[in-house]
């Protein structure tokens, strides 16, 4: 996906592989080769992907074709838990993105061919400061998606139809 924002990197202490097994072992789990490697591929790049996306992708890597799907559904579950992921549901499907060592930001989704362009604005934090000094409540983070259409959606040719005559 073309992206018209950069996220900028946010410095963390631990590698998302040792954020992942410090939270594994916290539980009581056991960290797999499997689940390194679902880690691993996920933080090669940033994208927003699906479960299927991602078996898709692991199907493509030698080391990872004895990943079965329940591995993958479970691994991003306890990802999302482990404050690695976020999970959106756009459509029906749970849409998967970066959250450790990634900036606050929000999103456009559109809801002809889903795509999802990320964007910041300081107009939301100064809403989150608004509120915090009106109710006295801590924002500790926020999530919005605005839904529409986006521009090459919009600017694609719509067929028109002639209409029978009699």
């Amino acid at each position: 996906m073309a992206q018209d924002f950069s996220l900028p990197s946010v410095r963390v202490a631990l590698s998302p592989r040792e954020r992942f097994e410090e939270f594994l072992q916290s539980r009581g789990k056991r960290t797999t080769q499997q689940r390194r490697i679902i880690v691993d591929e996920v933080f090669k790049r940033h994208d927003h992907f699906d479960a299927d996306d991602l078996i898709s992708h692991l199907a493509g890597v030698s080391e990872a074709r004895r990943v079965s799907r329940p591995t993958v559904y479970r691994t991003l579950s306890e990802m999302v838990d482990a404050g690695l992921l976020r999970s959106m549901n756009l459509g029906g499907r749970t849409v998967y993105e970066h959250d450790y060592g990634y900036p606050q930001h929000d999103h456009m989704h559109c809801q002809k061919c889903n795509k999802l362009i990320e964007f910041s604005t300081d107009e939301l934090t100064k809403i989150g400061e608004e509120l915090e000094r009106q109710y006295q409540f801590r924002v500790t983070g926020h999530r919005l998606i605005f839904t529409g259409l986006c521009a090459d959606c919009r600017n694609q040719k719509r067929r028109t139809r002639k209409l029978d005559l009699v």
